[in-house]
């Protein structure tokens, strides 16, 4: 069986609310309903959410369409900076670069690197372990954790080039079985199964 790691797609932007706190836009929400009318969706016997909003919203749609129970994991939100706030897209493009680049230093307070990809690989194997690889999974997180995630499970170093497709809304699969990527970074809707 499968498990895949999906990202929220196309938020709201409000530099006047947390980032944790942004929700999805019109498009990301039009994303992820057209994402639930995949077979694959109904075929899910667990969604794990990371807590912030954007996510939480995403799970939601795939949850409703799989009629199965959101379950959260706060282990599994994206790497923390808050330290800087809101940067405008072209710093934060700048900064995600030097995140990358160099793991094990933080950038301007954030979490590191090989932080933020300790506490998810963490977090989505204790799961994993304690989870039927007869049953379906999705996690529904960030671009950010998931690529780590991914550089992980691929066991190739951390770097920019394994992020994921801009816009968000991507996934990986991977069998249950061995967690073996299956399927590199692809836009959710048209990923199917």
């Amino acid at each position: 069986m499968f498990g895949v790691y999906l990202t929220h797609p196309q938020i709201r932007i409000d530099p006047a609310v947390p980032v944790p706190e942004w929700g999805l836009s019109d498009l990301g929400r039009e994303r992820a309903r057209l994402t639930s009318e995949q077979p694959w969706v109904r075929l899910l016997g667990r969604i794990v959410s990371s807590g912030e909003r954007k996510a939480l919203e995403t799970a939601a749609i795939l949850a409703e369409a799989a009629g199965v129970p959101v379950e959260t994991d706060e282990e599994t939100g994206e790497n923390d900076r808050s330290s800087t706030g809101f940067l405008p897209p072209e710093d934060f493009e700048r900064a995600a670069d030097r995140f990358f680049a160099h793991p094990d230093k933080s950038f301007r307070g954030w979490e590191r690197a090989i932080d933020a990809q300790a506490r998810i690989v963490k977090a989505v194997f204790y799961i994993l372990d304690r989870h039927d690889p007869a049953v379906p999974i999705a996690f529904v997180g960030h671009g950010g954790v998931g690529t780590l995630l991914k550089c992980r499970m691929t066991g190739t170093a951390i770097a920019r080039s394994a992020d994921q497709l801009p816009g968000g809304g991507n996934l990986f699969a991977f069998r249950l079985a061995d967690r073996a990527v299956t399927c590199d970074w692809t836009p959710m809707e048209f990923w199917q199964g």
